[in-house]
């Protein structure tokens, strides 16, 4: 009797160690209360505040560095406008992809705490149930076994709580080996929470140092810019004083084009190219049919690489962002939405869907911050709700090319109606005067991609 009660007992100890185990690790995944900082300061935190210092100072340093190695990349550019153009497409495309993975890799995190939270939630459910099981089991296990011939009716209950034991540790050790696995799990989900936070630093680092670089570049392309335009700073004033003029964006796009010279010329060279692209066309039926992705490559072009009308399934979005109002539908103020609307974070890029030139850049209205482009043959993109805008009337962008930054709330006057938290760009296709569909000419999955 003696060694199968001993076993029985041995059996509660195990299955008693096995639930302690598992509730140390419990204890050790979960986070530590911060220890109570002291009022004085010790001989380590001074010198743990020197080197802080110190990196700092490094930190400091090599961005001087990397400031004065970016200065002489873009002076040894030059006036070579294709070199440039390369460098600002590349680079804005580096900071979308980089924006893109932000989003992904914050939305991974925001499942994998979700999952910890509700693992945690299970375990601190049961607690108290499992730590007093816990607590009879550490004490039987702990027990030594009765004398036998000195007291028989102390083998008899050690007898019957054994014999009660033995029913109850198979449960007991399903249930810690259950708590074991979900506690390997938690590691494991803690783990890739901290991988994932790491590669979101990592991924916030090379977004601003892209920013950074591009905004180099662009303050170099516009200072090129100012040196050919030598009337720009009184044409971008003039044409400020024309929008107050009008009262609708028809009318702006008018008026620019008749009355503002830079406007006009960018007008004119629209049209003579779009007839040159039309009768090339003409001229090549496959030209416009096996035009891909690949027809924008040329960062030397002075003219639209394709004309607009064939375009369709190719342009990009200007922005990553959610789409949250769609062409035909509500505009949110009784209207009818004559665009579409993307939902974006702050500060995010702004690139060009589309070869174009510059008709209109500045504020109009209650659509904050506007940048008109004309893609020739009769079809113009406007694009407003940007905090800054960076190119300048007459100019002429590519494809994929950086023109403006998000701010960090919504500048369209329809959007701040619907107290939208997030800033918002609104974009809108027109043919000959008249607001069309812009889904068929975005790129496969383009419409619908949600980037932000």
């Amino acid at each position: 009797m003696r060694a199968p009660l001993l076993n029985l007992l041995l059996i509660g100890s195990v299955a008693g160690a096995s639930l302690a185990q598992a509730y140390i690790s419990l204890a050790q995944a979960q986070t530590a209360a911060p220890a109570p900082q002291t009022a004085a300061v010790s001989p380590d935190a001074i010198k743990q505040r020197e080197q802080e210092l110190e990196a700092a100072r490094a930190r400091q340093k090599s961005a001087e560095e990397a400031q004065a190695k970016l200065k002489a990349e873009i002076t040894s550019l030059g006036q070579d406008r294709t070199q440039l153009n390369q460098q600002l497409i590349d680079t804005a495309t580096n900071v979308r992809s980089v924006e893109t993975k932000i989003d992904e890799t914050e939305a991974r995190l925001r499942a994998l705490n979700g999952r910890e939270q509700a693992m945690r939630s299970s375990l601190d459910s049961r607690r108290a149930d499992i730590v007093e099981v816990l607590a009879a089991l550490q004490r039987a296990g702990r027990r030594t076994p009765p004398a036998l011939l000195v007291r028989p009716e102390d083998a008899l209950q050690s007898l019957r709580t054994a014999m009660l034991l033995g029913a109850v540790v198979p449960e007991l050790r399903g249930r810690a080996e259950k708590i074991a696995s979900e506690l390997g799990e938690l590691v494991a989900l803690r783990k890739n929470i901290a991988t994932e936070r790491d590669q979101l630093a990592s991924d916030r680092d090379k977004v601003r140092s892209d920013q950074t670089r591009l905004t180099a570049l662009v303050d170099e392309r516009q200072r090129q810019q100012a040196a050919r335009e030598k009337d720009l700073d009184a044409e971008n004033s003039r044409a400020i004083a024309l929008s107050r003029q009008v009262g609708d964006l028809q009318g702006l796009i008018t008026k620019m084009e008749q009355d503002l010279q830079s406007a006009a010329k960018a007008a004119e060279k629209a049209a003579e190219a779009a007839r040159q692209a039309e009768a090339k066309a003409a001229a090549s039926a496959s030209a416009s049919a096996k035009s891909g992705p690949g027809v924008f490559k040329d960062r030397s072009r002075t003219t639209p690489a394709i004309v607009f009308a064939s375009a369709k399934g190719l342009l990009p979005l200007p922005v990553n962002g959610n789409k949250i109002r769609d062409f035909g539908g509500s505009d949110g103020v009784g209207g009818v939405q004559k665009g579409i609307s993307l939902a974006t974070k702050p500060g995010s890029q702004v690139t060009t869907p589309c070869d174009g030139w510059v008709v209109y850049s500045g504020p109009f209205r209650s659509y904050g911050q506007l940048l008109i482009l004309n893609a020739g043959g009769g079809y113009h993109v406007l694009i407003a709700g940007m905090e800054r805008i960076s190119v300048n009337i007459g100019q002429f962008v590519l494809t994929g090319e950086p023109v403006a930054t998000m701010g960090s709330t919504s500048q369209v006057a329809s959007i701040l109606a619907t107290n939208a938290s997030q800033p918002v760009l609104y974009v809108e296709f027109r043919k000959d005067g008249t607001p069309i569909d812009p889904g068929p000419w975005w790129a496969a999955n383009e419409g619908e991609k949600v980037r932000g």
